[in-house]
């Protein structure tokens, strides 16, 4: 036999053996892929329970400063759930030259409102999606961390026709700055009085404006992002969805909690929940504090990008906040 006759048949014999150990151990995570559209890189987690024609959620998941969407997928492990709740799951991705340290540019004027900026390119991304695959157009939401927390009050308050609800982990209220000096003073101490800016969060959903639940986590040992803006960020959606309500200042949602529920990690942490209700007594906004956490994910994987795996398991109260589960 020619050495060439063998070369063929060792390669189709090893094509073969690829095919069928695929087949024999289906990965779930190939369909954890990367895209790109015109000015902004993403990735896109399809669980394999995924069937077209099927409604499923879409949830937005925005990183912090230095991380990649790769990256931010593997520390939170969101993927996970999705594969287990069947969603679909979206990480775009900041790019180097839009800001050096990867963090979205929550703090800049050009991208705080409808229309315009990183807002615009990421409500594009989410109508992509809807257009390649079928999206339960009321089970939209956004979840960020850090300056993605705070991006994700900006999407919430642009875009509430496309968005049915934000989870804020380690960020700031809306417009709490719109300039980098301003940015690092709210970060240390917090932004502007949240009342106020609740109207302006109100007034930017315009004709679009509806209630907006809101999930809200932060480490009491966070000096990235200092703990008074995870309670502002409460307090800002409070007003806002109490304006929302009737177009008035009336406490219909206010910013004092129906319960407060204590809790602990075996092993870990221990943290405080806050559960606030609208005026019919659903839960609207939920609060998550954190003892001595620090600038991270709660409950994220060990040795992954900014977590600690010692407290609450951030990504599935997220999952639960939002009824993510695909039998609604």
């Amino acid at each position: 036999m020619s050495i060439k006759v063998v070369l063929v048949k060792v390669v189709l014999l090893g094509f073969l053996a690829v095919m069928v150990s695929g087949a024999a151990r289906p990965q779930p995570t190939s369909a954890f892929r990367s895209e790109n559209q015109p000015g902004r890189v993403y990735r896109l987690y399809v669980p394999t329970g995924y069937t077209p024609g099927t409604p499923v959620p879409l949830l937005v998941m925005l990183h912090g400063c230095s991380q990649t969407a790769r990256e931010f997928a593997s520390a939170t492990q969101m993927n996970q759930y999705a594969e287990s709740e069947t969603f679909i799951v979206l990480y775009p991705q900041q790019s180097l030259s839009e800001n050096i340290s990867r963090c979205w540019n929550w703090y800049l004027p050009a991208h705080q409102s409808r229309g315009g900026g990183e807002a615009a390119d990421v409500a594009n991304l989410i109508n992509t999606v809807k257009a390649a695959y079928t999206i339960d157009d009321d089970r939209v939401f956004v979840a960020g961390f850090s300056s993605g927390g705070a991006f994700a009050v900006t999407m919430g308050a642009a875009y509430p026709d496309l968005i049915a609800g934000i989870a804020v982990h380690s960020g700031l209220e809306y417009k709490a700055a719109t300039n980098l000096i301003d940015a690092f003073l709210a970060m240390s101490s917090g932004g502007p009085n949240p009342d106020t800016q609740g109207l302006v969060a109100y007034q930017a959903m315009g004709s679009y404006a509806r209630p907006m639940p809101t999930l809200v986590f932060h480490g009491d040992f966070d000096f990235t992002v200092n703990t008074v803006n995870g309670h502002q960020v409460l307090s800002q959606w409070a007003q806002t969805n109490d304006l929302v309500a009737d177009g008035v200042d009336n406490d219909d949602v206010d910013n004092v909690p129906e319960a407060v529920i204590p809790g602990s990690v075996p092993g870990g942490h221990d943290y405080t929940e806050y559960l606030y209700e609208d005026s019919s007594g659903a839960l609207l906004l939920k609060k998550v504090i954190v003892q001595g956490m620090m600038h991270n994910w709660s409950g994220g994987r060990a040795g992954g990008s900014y977590t600690d795996p010692d407290g609450p398991d951030a990504s599935g109260m997220i999952v639960e906040f939002f009824s993510m589960n695909n039998e609604q």
